[in-house]
């Protein structure tokens, strides 16, 4: 049995440091996570200041957080008398285990790495990248997220994105529509032209230089086809594809010329 001499001993020497140890290690993991909050707001602050693009600064700051984070943690289990030594040594034994466990993982983190220095887009670019077409909104260290036009946000792994094909469609300042419109063979084939370059004309949004085109791309199997391809700038394009579409309609029925579409002749025959 213990005395109450000997309890007080033991309290002394073992409750009292140990929960002085843990109410620093606690005080130490608190505090420090909000100076690594603050230094991360403090970096990224000094690098907007110096206008580096918002995409590096998104991915900077979340690779300080993570390395700021982890020396308070190491700090705060020092703190419990934790041999931060064997722990470094072990947490690199296990990394390289979860490395080799997380190859994926690994790839993402060095295909955002890659995007960040080679930039083949940033922030606010419309793209084709991942599968999916939208504006980027932002590069985290494993995937990049991506706003579709119909406002959902998908998140695809960096790794996608940097391994396949990307299409920046904001990279010029100006983009080409691409249309074709047909019309019937017994229509008049030159008034069809003056119309369609007429539509182009008409449009103050559509680009003097480089001048737009029209040309009589194909006879096709029930009609002649024209190829369209007026320059817009790139915040003009889907308005302008639109408006101009509508606007050739109206003025080929105007004008009596026709727009072919498919149809089927069905013949019946009665058996004698």
């Amino acid at each position: 049995m213990f005395s109450g001499l000997d309890i007080e001993k033991m309290v002394d020497i073992y409750v009292v440091p140990w929960s002085i140890n843990i109410a620093l290690a606690i005080v130490i993991f608190i505090v420090g996570r909000l100076v690594a909050k603050g230094l991360v707001k403090v970096i990224e602050r000094l690098l907007r200041n110096a206008k580096v693009d918002a995409m590096l600064i998104d991915f900077i700051g979340s690779i300080a957080k993570a390395v700021l984070l982890l020396f308070v943690i190491i700090a705060s289990l020092d703190k419990l008398g934790v041999d931060t030594t064997s722990l470094i040594a072990m947490l690199g034994a296990a990394g390289l285990a979860v490395g080799l466990a997380l190859q994926g993982s690994l790839q993402n983190f060095a295909a955002g790495v890659m995007l960040i220095i080679f930039r083949p887009f940033k922030i606010g670019d419309f793209v084709e990248a991942g599968g999916t077409t939208g504006t980027v909104e932002k590069i985290t260290i494993f995937n990049t997220i991506i706003l579709s036009p119909d406002n959902r946000e998908v998140i695809v792994p960096n790794g996608a994105v940097y391994g396949g094909t990307i299409t920046n469609l904001s990279a010029r300042d100006t983009r080409r529509i691409d249309m074709v419109f047909g019309i019937g063979y017994g229509d008049d084939i030159k008034k069809a032209k003056e119309i369609l370059m007429q539509a182009m004309e008409s449009d103050e949004r559509i680009l003097k230089d480089p001048a737009p085109v029209v040309a009589l791309a194909e006879l096709g199997d029930s009609s002649v086809n024209f190829m369209v391809r007026p320059w817009v700038k790139g915040a003009d394009y889907w308005d302008v594809k639109f408006d101009l579409t509508e606007h050739i309609k109206l003025t080929f029925d105007e004008n009596g010329i026709s727009i072919p579409f498919p149809q089927m002749d069905v013949h019946t025959h009665q058996a004698a």
